[in-house]
């Protein structure tokens, strides 16, 4: 494999990832990762139109985030560890890319050129994406649940995203207002998978408003 890390070499490593992931061995443990996932973010059907982005989404927690209950580490953080010991340092050092991933809720703050710049809105921090592809629908102020891959010296963009209406912006910004002040403590992931199922609210009930949907002050239905 080409040991030049550059952002059109990020799909072979992320498919040796996916292909570790998903062995044999572990389908029992990614069955139970499936039903946590979805206790955390709502459950979805095969014939819900946000079915196919909600199981990449999936995938990147099970992949990323999720510590497993049998070996005490995330999936990728098993495969880098496996690779430092077996692959030149140029390689692992992509693999340790999948260890290091940025997961939030961003707002779009700029759109250029290969380029989409966001806001992380729990810490504030700016992070530039290289994106060449064109997101239908993507604008500036628009806010959405996606996952950032350092790779290659370039910030890209997993395969999963949640996207939240415009309307509900403001009512999310104020509810990571009030929750970094009032809940300091509470891991803003908590936020990230309470707006998840908001958003597949949304689709469901579409005879409700965005705003009663988005209220926090009320549980989600």
């Amino acid at each position: 494999m080409d040991t030049a890390l550059t952002p059109l070499s990020y799909q072979p490593y992320l498919d040796q990832l996916i292909a570790f992931g998903s062995q044999e061995a572990r389908k029992p443990d990614l069955l139970e990762a499936k039903a946590e996932y979805f206790r955390l973010t709502g459950e979805v059907f095969e014939d819900d139109k946000l079915f196919e982005l909600r199981m990449a989404s999936f995938l990147d927690y099970y992949l990323y985030d999720r510590v497993s209950p049998l070996t005490g580490k995330t999936p990728a953080a098993e495969l880098y560890e496996e690779r430092q010991q077996s692959a030149p340092p140029e390689e692992a050092n992509a693999f340790r890319s999948f260890t290091e991933t940025v997961h939030g809720l961003f707002e779009v703050r700029k759109l250029g050129k290969g380029m989409v710049r966001l806001r992380e809105l729990f810490s504030g921090k700016d992070f530039d994406v290289t994106e060449r592809r064109h997101i239908a629908g993507l604008e500036t102020g628009d806010v959405l649940e996606a996952r950032l891959v350092p790779f290659g010296g370039h910030l890209l963009f997993s395969s999963a995203f949640c996207y939240h209406p415009a309307m509900a912006l403001k009512a999310i910004k104020a509810e990571v207002k009030r929750r970094k002040k009032k809940e300091p403590e509470r891991p803003a992931k908590d936020l990230v998978w309470e707006c998840a199922r908001r958003a597949l609210n949304v689709e469901r009930y579409r005879q409700l408003s965005v705003e009663k949907l988005y209220d926090f002050e009320q549980k989600v239905l």
